[in-house]
């Protein structure tokens, strides 16, 4: 098996490999910029400079020559190269800037050169904390700079689109951003303009940067050059929570990651999942942000009279929907389940109505014909069509649900604008005693006679099954009024929940919503009505699900945290609007 020896180490490695990217695999680390895995190599940094040889080997004998010490003569490549585009070979040696003063040198006056024109602006930028360029400078780069003369100045807050705004000044030239419009969203609005010390990316002119992906392009980027307009000067990444979690904004399920201060989420980012979305996501499901915090339903309401609701108690919402249920037959409810809810929330939305004697619960797929692309954004408009095949919710059309209301005295939603997306109108449901259990407020809640503020994805743990059949499972990132940080141990702290207490000028109890998960509203309800249902969480209930269900058997919390989602045995459907 071919060889090469990294820091006098010797590894085997089979297939073509970058040294680069070898190196990282193996835990080691060579500081870069350009370079990204998913992306062309332009090599352009130099930053990830190695010393690199080969082993001078007899072409007759096939042995390798010795020195007078019996050791392996080395030829040095005649100058220093970028690790990136370094491909391997058998017998190669490579020395990073652990063990080679000449790379660590190479290294450290690269770094001079990038800083040169870079603004000392640390302190106000946006990257700071998470910026690739400060973490090398301060490892890797000169202690000072010799360079006394006047900066080469860019333009600065550029708006290159709606989502987008640029510091030409950072900018180090690296062309991440983009690569990342010729390769990957394949818009090729970005080009770099200028030349020498004066060039920095820009759009065509006339031109707006408002590809669907471009918010990736601030992901990337090395430095603060490239900023989101929404989350600018919002709060520092060392203040802020990082969950991971699934967006549900569509059928794909991208990886993400939460992040949260002040039980606000206020950015979200791609988490690398090489089976789902690798490491990007569109800019839409980002701005899922605003669904989280802004519009929620906080306290439950009950409608006095024709088009006044009212907030009430959580005694009285309960008291309310027994009475409902205790004057009415199982066969007068139209129950409704949704692909916009979890496994976890449909599953036990159903068995508490099928206690009770009613039929299976309906739902309709959420989809807008030609909406995708053939990347990560679906036709498909909820998270969890294929959660609710899974456990056998019935699957019906507009038609479907329009006559089951029809026929239904009473009309009980999950977490589904029925009436927003056009499958029912507010007229449809006035004769009928309507109840949702919501997250946002709605065209349906507002039709509703009973509204019950349900948790949502970034509220608790819960799992979802993507339009490929791989279920995935989110965490909670944000307390409500009945959670406490410290007290869950899937919720992570940042340093403001560790070191700050409700007295800080930072904390806003108004950011916790007030709302219980679905499972532990149908606990209280079932206790009321004398109904045997108790889900302590919703580990119980997919445990449950595992053990009756035939494709989630085996599949765990855990094994979904390990293997970043689990690929169900189950027979793909394609999802089309009915």
């Amino acid at each position: 098996m071919p060889e090469v020896f990294i820091d006098n180490e010797r590894y085997e490695f089979e297939g073509d490999y970058m040294a680069l990217q070898f190196i990282l695999d193996l835990g080691k680390e060579v500081p870069f910029f350009c370079y990204h895995p998913s992306m062309s190599i332009p090599a352009n940094c130099r930053q990830c400079m190695v010393k690199a040889g080969q082993y001078i080997k007899d072409e007759e004998t096939g042995e390798y020559e010795l020195d007078e010490n019996g050791e392996r003569k080395i030829r040095w490549f005649p100058k220093m190269q970028t690790s990136c585009a370094l491909k391997l070979s058998d017998g190669m040696v490579i020395q990073t800037q652990e063990t080679s003063e000449e790379a660590e040198r190479a290294q450290k006056d690269t770094l001079e050169f990038l800083l040169i024109n870079h603004p000392l602006d640390c302190p106000i930028c946006d990257q700071a904390g998470e910026c690739p360029l400060q973490i090398q400078t301060y490892k890797y780069g000169p202690e000072g700079s010799r360079f006394e003369v006047k900066k080469v100045h860019k333009p600065k807050r550029v708006q290159l689109g709606p989502r987008v705004t640029l510091d030409a000044e950072r900018c180090i030239n690296c062309t991440r951003c983009v690569r990342f419009a010729e390769e990957i969203s394949e818009t090729n609005q970005l080009t770099i303009v200028s030349r020498g010390d004066k060039n920095y990316p820009m759009t065509a002119p006339s031109e707006t940067f408002d590809d669907p992906y471009s918010l990736n392009t601030v992901d990337i980027c090395p430095v603060g050059a490239l900023t989101s307009t929404d989350f600018r000067f919002k709060a520092r990444v060392w203040e802020m929570n990082q969950t991971p979690s699934i967006d549900i904004t569509n059928g794909k399920g991208c990886n993400i990651d939460l992040w949260t201060r002040d039980n606000e989420v206020l950015r979200i980012t791609p988490r690398h999942n090489p089976e789902v979305n690798d490491y990007w996501m569109p800019d839409e499901g980002r701005e899922a942000f605003e669904q989280f915090n802004k519009n929620r339903v906080s306290r439950p309401s009950i409608t006095l009279d024709e088009n006044n609701q009212s907030n009430t108690s959580w005694n009285n919402a309960v008291e309310t929907f027994a009475e409902i249920l205790e004057a009415h037959d199982p066969d007068q409810l139209a129950v409704f389940g949704t692909p916009h809810a979890s496994v976890e929330e449909n599953y036990a939305f159903n068995k508490f109505f099928n206690l009770l004697g009613a039929s299976n619960a309906r739902f309709t797929p959420h989809i807008i014909p030609g909406y995708g692309d053939d990347f990560l954004i679906t036709d498909d408009q909820a998270p969890n069509t294929n959660g609710c095949r899974l456990i056998n919710l019935e699957e019906t059309d507009d038609t479907g649900i329009q006559s089951a209301v029809t026929s239904a005295k009473v009309v009980i939603i999950l977490s589904d604008d029925l009436v927003g997306r056009g499958v029912l109108s507010a007229d449809d449901l006035a004769d009928r005693y309507t109840i949702s259990l919501a997250t946002n407020q709605s065209d349906t809640t507002e039709a509703s006679d009973l509204v019950i503020p349900i948790t949502c994805v970034a509220e608790h743990a819960a799992s979802y099954v993507n339009i490929d059949g791989r279920i995935q499972r989110s965490f909670p990132a944000k307390e409500t009024k009945y959670t406490n940080r410290r007290l869950n141990l899937e919720m992570s702290e940042g340093r403001l929940d560790r070191y700050g207490t409700n007295f800080d000028n930072w904390v806003n109890e108004e950011h916790k919503i007030d709302c219980l998960p679905v499972w532990e509203f149908l606990n209280h309800l079932g206790e009321r009505i004398g109904l045997e249902f108790q889900y302590d969480h919703s580990r119980a209930i997919f445990d449950e699900m595992s053990d009756r269900i035939d494709p989630l058997k085996g599949i765990s919390y855990e094994r979904m945290d390990e293997e970043l989602g689990v690929q169900l045995p189950i027979e793909q459907q394609e999802v089309t609007q009915a």
